[in-house]
């Protein structure tokens, strides 16, 4: 038998180690160049404080390694009871930044239950979807305590109004029940509604064009009738919660920023809600092939990038490191979701390939509403890039994600259906 360190996927932490050092150089550049003076003292310290983190999610790394794939199975819904507590707990007791409650101070710890409660989150629905009487996601029973699984945090992370947040557990619902055998058209079903909110958001027009041709392609590829309506019912539903919104839930700044990403150089945007976007995309424009070189960026530099450490660290690489820079990072979080999508694929048991998926999806989520935000193709809604972002509790719970697949995939003998 092999020595247990001779299982592990090092090209997995390879992978991992490349893009929390690129990282590492976009958030020092960014707080420690020229353009430090200007910022707050507090900001100053990300890189430090980032750097404290990474030994953190290393020990975090080594104690998973040591876990067997049992206990991580058995473990998944007192972890999830745990960040539940926590959320709760954050409603009532957390720290306000940003409008809203959304960390729990622990003396000079500051610890985001919310980001704590998508590994929790992953870890039940695997667990229950990974139970032999689902005989997949196919059972609907299953897939609808899965989705309330995952709905519950995403509410108590609405509260704390971080819309942001919750729309990446919406998202997970369809990304775990598709890769557990839920057929696709009511995978579709669960997804278009989300697009018709999200056109709701920017017009009625939009919202009744994806209603529309949502419903057509239903019937033609379905030709079931019940299908059909519920497809029309939902997305219509959508686009009237999103008017709806707009005008009685949302807030007057989260109805800017809304507005504001379709023509954030319109004069009453400029210079307030539409200011991120106008100076992200002038980084991003203004690094050509190659890149303006460390800490060199004149957006960066000069301060002129709002949340740049955080948010639109992109915006900081590909100014710096030009787009040579910024395709290799986006290179290496592809080659990453892959390679785990990989190592889901050789589990040798349900619950380990749908904790893959979890955390592709969670990864892959967060990726593309990033740069989304940071390229003026979606509002600004404050979701980090994963691993590069500054953010301690964001940082190690990445991490947790990706040590639980590489150990349940280093002991996957250990773990097998036939064994359960």
């Amino acid at each position: 038998m092999k020595a247990w360190y001779r299982n592990i996927d090092w090209i997995t932490l390879l992978a991992w180690l490349v893009l929390i050092g690129m990282g590492l150089l976009a958030i020092y550049s960014s707080t420690h160049g020229p353009g430090a003076e200007h910022l707050p003292a507090s900001v100053q310290q990300n890189f430090y404080r980032q750097a404290t983190w990474l030994v953190v999610a290393i020990g975090v790394l080594g104690g998973l390694l040591m876990l067997s794939p049992r206990t991580i199975m058995f473990g998944a819904y007192p972890f999830y009871g745990l960040v539940l507590i926590l959320l709760i707990a954050t409603l009532f007791f957390g720290h306000e930044a940003g409008g809203g409650a959304h960390w729990l101070a622990f003396g000079p710890l500051r610890l985001q239950a919310s980001e704590l409660a998508k590994v929790g989150t992953v870890l039940a629905v695997a667990q229950l979807l990974s139970d032999r009487r689902a005989v997949s996601a196919q059972h609907m029973g299953y897939a609808l305590r899965a989705a309330g699984l995952v709905a519950l945090p995403a509410l108590l992370v609405m509260l704390q109004n971080d819309m942001g947040t919750a729309l990446v557990f919406v998202g997970l619902i369809p990304i775990v029940l598709f890769w557990g055998g839920l057929p696709i058209s009511l995978i579709l079903l669960m997804i278009v509604p989300g697009l018709a909110l999200y056109a709701g958001l920017l017009s009625a027009w939009a919202a009744a064009a994806v209603t529309v041709l949502f419903t057509l392609g239903m019937w033609i590829g379905t030709r079931k009738r019940m299908l059909t309506i519920a497809a029309a019912a939902l997305s219509t539903a959508a686009g009237l919660i999103a008017s709806f919104a707009l005008v009685h839930i949302l807030r007057p700044h989260q109805v800017a920023r809304i507005i504001s990403f379709t023509n954030p150089e319109a004069e009453e945007f400029r210079q307030g809600v539409g200011f991120h976007l106008v100076q992200s995309k002038a980084a991003i424009g203004s690094g050509g092939i190659w890149g303006k070189g460390f800490m060199e960026g004149t957006q960066t530099q000069g301060a002129y990038i709002p949340e740049q450490s955080t948010d639109f660290v992109f915006s900081v690489i590909a100014e710096e490191f030009g787009l040579v820079g910024a395709g290799f990072v986006l290179l290496v979080l592809g080659f990453l979701l892959l390679r785990l999508i990989k190592l889901g694929a050789e589990s040798k048991h349900p619950f380990g390939s749908l904790v893959a998926a979890g955390a592709v999806g969670v990864y892959l989520i967060h990726t593309i509403i990033n740069l989304g935000m940071v390229m003026g193709l979606l509002p600004v809604i404050g979701l980090p890039l994963p691993f590069l972002s500054y953010g301690g509790s964001a940082l190690v719970s990445y991490t947790l994600l990706l040590g639980i697949v590489v150990s349940i995939h280093m002991r996957r003998d250990a773990l097998s259906i036939y064994g359960y």
